[in-house]
């Protein structure tokens, strides 16, 4: 992992706010990070890169039409046969990237007009990878405008893994004996966040709460739901057209918890109540992921640093944003963390189980666990 910083703390520890390079916002202080940022953002805009590249886009989604066919083909060729889940695994990676395209249309990347983003990006969402956009949007829009922020970013929340460690010392019995553990855990349970992305959607969709555009998500949904089930077990045995949906699903959760998790885990944790500057908040939390075929892989979302101060960036114009960024971080001495995804992945490990350690045995001895290292 590189940081052009690098006497600031790693992305590998929570930290404190003073150690991790936070700058709390001071009225009257000289050379605010908030400030700068208003430079920074004059010399991205001056460079084009706040442009959408909606033709771009477009030919992203023809590919992956393409390719969907070309799966759908596949299916129907290939009839009661196993090698049915090398297509399911390939569906569900198809479905991954358009998800990422959905991710991008609810942050306005795609087109200039709000509305038809919203309107594309939940026609993706739920008519074809079969989550809720609304609740999605939710989620997503309270993470960005307070990353790794305790009680404020519902991506640190506890959900069977505990990002925090006062979450993890509140869990006994088999949950307790997982989070202790969690960093080994963490990947093989992401082979069932697919079917928690589905089944939160549903929750969230038939709840009391107000969710806008309720009517049309329930029936893209269901629709999908009926086609793609429908001719899965119509087209395969029953126990190969179960097989075939659990390794689309598993692999659909893997990749998308794998693009996901290394972008914040790990990084410091700002406390509640903390003020802190804009600049200083995203890209402190933020860790980019280095490699060639990364922004392939992880749909742009390995440029998170530029992706969290410009939301609104279109994908092509990410790399060229990252180097106005890390020249601006270097000169104001702000810490700008990279590293390629398999450390990430080793990062996220040792973290998890670091914050799994305060789910201490209650039968363990209190001594032995003083000593246990750390």
């Amino acid at each position: 992992m590189t940081s052009i910083a690098p006497s600031a703390a790693s992305g590998v520890t929570t930290g404190r706010l003073a150690d991790a390079g936070f700058r709390p916002t001071v009225p009257g202080q000289a050379s605010k990070p908030t400030s700068t940022y208003s430079a920074l953002l004059k010399s991205v805009r001056e460079a084009g890169l706040l442009k959408r590249r909606t033709g771009f886009y477009i030919t992203v989604f023809v590919v992956l039409v393409l390719c969907l066919g070309g799966a759908a083909t596949g299916f129907v060729l290939l009839g009661s046969s196993w090698f049915q889940l090398l297509i399911a695994g390939a569906l569900g990676i198809i479905l991954t990237q358009f998800a990422f395209l959905t991710h991008e249309a609810s942050h306005r990347q795609v087109f200039e007009s709000g509305t038809t983003n919203d309107k594309v990006g939940r026609v993706l969402a739920a008519g074809v990878v079969g989550i809720s956009y609304a609740w999605w949007m939710t989620k997503h829009s309270r993470h960005h405008a307070n990353p790794n922020t305790k009680g404020k970013d519902p991506d640190i929340a506890f959900d069977t893994i505990s990002f925090l460690e006062e979450d993890a010392a509140k869990q006994r019995g088999v949950l307790g004996f997982i989070t202790r553990r969690q960093g080994y855990f963490f990947f093989p349970l992401l082979l069932g966040e697919g079917v928690n992305l589905h089944v939160t959607s549903f929750r969230t969709l038939l709840g009391r709460e107000k969710v806008e555009g309720r009517a049309l998500e329930i029936v893209l949904i269901a629709t999908r739901l009926a086609l793609y089930f429908g001719v899965v077990f119509w087209f395969l045995p029953l126990g190969m057209a179960f097989a075939f949906i659990g390794v689309q699903m598993a692999v659909f959760g893997l990749y998308m918890g794998s693009s996901f998790a290394p972008n914040h885990k790990g990084m410091p944790i700002i406390p509640e109540g903390a003020k802190v500057d804009f600049l200083s908040k995203q890209v402190l939390t933020s860790r980019n992921i280095t490699g060639r075929f990364s922004t392939a892989f992880m749909g742009g979302l390995n440029y998170q640093v530029e992706h969290h101060l410009f939301p609104s960036m279109a994908r092509p114009h990410l790399r060229a944003a990252s180097r106005l960024v890390k020249q601006h971080c270097e000169t104001h001495d702000i810490p700008y963390t990279q590293t390629t995804i398999t450390k990430s992945y080793a990062i996220v490990i040792r973290y998890l189980n670091r914050v799994g350690l305060a789910a201490r045995d209650p039968f363990d001895c209190p001594a032995a666990q003083q000593l246990r290292p750390r």
